[in-house]
């Protein structure tokens, strides 16, 4: 019962520093971003902003589906050995 409330312990916790580090960046930046975005957009860069996103997305998402395949092949072999 001890280890129960450890683990939801820890996992409430966890979810607040996400809560926290999520939101604390976006209140501060909420002046800075608008002037950021016209800079960018004034320079051309904003094209290499979104390329760079892209990319990183897109390579998340592979990453994402190799790691599947991978968990399928290996909860294959578990459910077929004895």
């Amino acid at each position: 019962m001890l280890n129960w409330t450890i683990n939801n312990t820890v996992k409430h916790l966890f979810s607040f520093l996400i809560f926290v580090f999520a939101a604390i960046p976006s209140a501060f930046a909420q002046s800075m971003q608008t002037e950021m975005a016209d800079q960018f957009r004034q320079d051309g860069k904003i094209y290499v902003v979104i390329a760079v996103m892209s990319i990183v997305f897109l390579g998340i998402i592979i990453y994402l589906f190799y790691i599947d395949r991978k968990l399928s092949k290996l909860e294959k072999t578990i459910k077929e050995t004895p």
